[in-house]
C-alpha cells in the first residue's frame, strides 16, 4: 500500500462536504516554512484557514490537522481544537499558538508532542512524502463535553457520532523539501 492509497476518513461514515479554503496553503502543494516546524527551518505557525457552505443544523465546528503518514502506525496529530462557536468562520493565521486567542468557549487539546498548540509539520528523513489533512468539522451541538487532557483521537473518536459534514484540506511536506 503506497502512503497516498490510505485516507483516514474514509472509513467513517459519510457526510457531506463543504468548503475550506486558507491563504496560506493550496489542497495537494507544499506547506510554506512557516507551517513547518522549527527543525524543518519553520515557525509552527498554524495556516489561516476559512470555510463556508457548512450545513445549516450546524452548532459548533473542530479544526483538526493529522499526518497519516507518519512512521508510527497510528499517524500524528498535530493539532486538535474543538467547540469553536457556529458564528466563527475562519480562523486566523496563528491562532494555534500556545495561548492565542481562540474564540470563547474553544478548546485546544495536546497534540501528540503534547503541547497545547500547532505543531508544525518535520517529516523524519527516509519516511518520504507526508501528508497534512486540515480538517473542519462541522457538529451537531454547541459543546463536546470531553477532558481537556484527552487526546485528539478521542476528539476524531466524539467527532464521529456529531459531524454533520467536513471540509479537508490536504497539503504535503517531506524530508529536505524545505
Amino acid at each position: 500500500m503506497e502512503f497516498d492509497d490510505y485516507d483516514p476518513y474514509a472509513r467513517l461514515d459519510p457526510v457531506p462536504s463543504f468548503t475550506l479554503t486558507s491563504s496560506d496553503m493550496a489542497d495537494g502543494l507544499p506547506l510554506k516554512a512557516p507551517q513547518r516546524a522549527p527543525g524543518a527551518g519553520g515557525q509552527s505557525i498554524s495556516p489561516q484557514l476559512s470555510w463556508s457552505g457548512f450545513p445549516g443544523e450546524t452548532r459548533s465546528f473542530a479544526v483538526t490537522c493529522f499526518d497519516p503518514d507518519a512512521p508510527t502506525g497510528s499517524g500524528y496529530w498535530h493539532w486538535a481544537v474543538y467547540n469553536i462557536p457556529v458564528g466563527v468562520t475562519e480562523l486566523a493565521q496563528g491562532a494555534g499558538a500556545e495561548g492565542a486567542s481562540l474564540p470563547t468557549g474553544a478548546v485546544t487539546l495536546p497534540n501528540e508532542a503534547r503541547e497545547r498548540c500547532y505543531e508544525g509539520a518535520e517529516p523524519p528523513a527516509g519516511t518520504g512524502r507526508h501528508r497534512y489533512f486540515f480538517v473542519v468539522h462541522a457538529v451537531d451541538t454547541d459543546e463536546l463535553v470531553l477532558d481537556p487532557e484527552s487526546t485528539p483521537a478521542v476528539l476524531g473518536f466524539n467527532l464521529h457520532f456529531h459531524t454533520l459534514a467536513r471540509a479537508i484540506l490536504v497539503a504535503t511536506a517531506e524530508h529536505g523539501d524545505e
